[in-house]
């Protein structure tokens, strides 16, 4: 052993001391010298403690709920890059039906020794779901970072779209069009991204159209973040006379599109369909969806940086980094018909000259 430190001291240029003190997992040693004698133990071909081994891995999991709705596999993508350009390696981790839960992926990538965690749209974003999960993987010395779906309950940095002012963006939008009939499409109450989507949009119909938080009320519908979950809403919402309808996802506006046509109506000609995601491919739909595009880059950047300072010591601030998200307009919306009333199967009367 005293020949081996003698060896990998000569080889790294530090004293055997410092070599025994990095063996060992022993602090007071900068990084910079860490790092030349975990090297001189590769060059010298001898192997690395599994300790050391893991820790200089640079594992950090990524744990989203699903990767059907594209937003989560583009959100995965810049993380995994900002990550890798960091020296880091991601190590994704999926929730699917009936296969491993959120704890049990946790768990796993705790025994595989990551340097953190980043959680996409997790149980940190269920109003009724038990926070002490998180307090107890921070007790373990794991460093984590959330995003979508803020809890005042968790000691971490937080980062999401700013869910009230999408829903302002997209009302403005289409009242601007002349709608005054518009619902609202979103998944369960209990998550805080609807939650605040519901917030945004009866204050945006009350500053826009008058109509009272009771009467905005009426023009929600709950569903699933789904193709068919966006079809059930809006065949609901289209029934009380709406003629345009905001989804809380893409995946449930291409729903809401497949709904209107199954009536006979013609988008956005009879009825405007605004998404939210503006995930990729969604711009070569028919017809090229109207969306609320979230800020993925920036806020997959972000959550690494916060991760990053978290594992080197110097905590982010455990508050909320909230992105403006921006209105892509493009063909599902347009004019509303006249009279505001149910749309007119019948007829062309009120449609838009401009027949996108």
């Amino acid at each position: 052993m005293t020949a081996r430190l003698a060896d990998i001291a000569a080889q790294a240029g530090v004293s055997e001391a410092t070599v025994s003190r990095v063996l060992n997992g022993k602090p007071g040693v900068a990084a910079a010298t860490r790092q030349s004698v975990l090297a001189a133990l590769d060059v010298l071909g001898y192997e690395r403690p599994v300790r050391l081994r893991q820790r200089s891995a640079g594992l950090v999991g990524l744990i989203t709920p699903e990767l059907e709705n594209p937003i989560f596999p583009a959100l995965a993508q810049v993380i995994g890059q900002a990550l890798t350009r960091q020296g880091y390696t991601p190590v994704l981790a999926t929730q699917t039906p009936g296969g491993s839960t959120e704890d049990e992926l946790t768990e796993m990538l705790v025994e595989r020794g990551v340097s953190g965690i980043i959680f996409v749209s997790g149980l940190h974003a269920d109003t009724t779901a038990d926070t002490q999960r998180y307090d107890q993987l921070r007790g373990k010395g794991v460093p984590f970072v959330l995003i979508n779906g803020f809890s005042p309950h968790i000691q971490a940095p937080f980062v999401s779209p700013d869910d009230r002012a999408a829903m302002k963006l997209a009302v403005t939008h289409l009242v601007s069009l002349g709608h005054t009939r518009i619902g609202l499409a979103v998944g369960p109450k209990r998550f805080v991204p609807v939650l605040r989507k519901i917030e945004g949009f009866r204050v945006a119909m009350q500053q826009r159209l008058g109509l009272s938080p009771e009467e905005a009320e009426q023009l929600i519908q709950h569903s699933l973040y789904t193709l068919e979950g966006g079809q059930a809403a809006a065949t609901a919402l289209i029934e009380r006379g709406c003629t345009a309808v905001v989804c809380a996802s893409d995946m449930m506006a291409l729903g809401a599109i497949r709904a209107a046509r199954e009536q006979g109506l013609h988008v956005p000609r009879d009825v405007s369909v605004v998404g939210f995601d503006d995930s990729p491919l969604i711009a070569f739909t028919d017809p090229p969806l109207t969306t609320i595009r979230q800020p993925v880059q920036a806020m997959g950047q972000a959550a690494v940086r916060a991760l990053l300072e978290e594992i080197g010591g110097t905590p982010a601030p455990h508050s909320e980094f909230v992105f403006m998200p921006e209105l892509v307009v493009r063909g599902s919306t347009a004019a509303g018909p006249q009279g505001q009333g149910s749309p007119d199967r019948a007829s062309d009367g009120g449609r838009n000259p401009i027949d996108r």
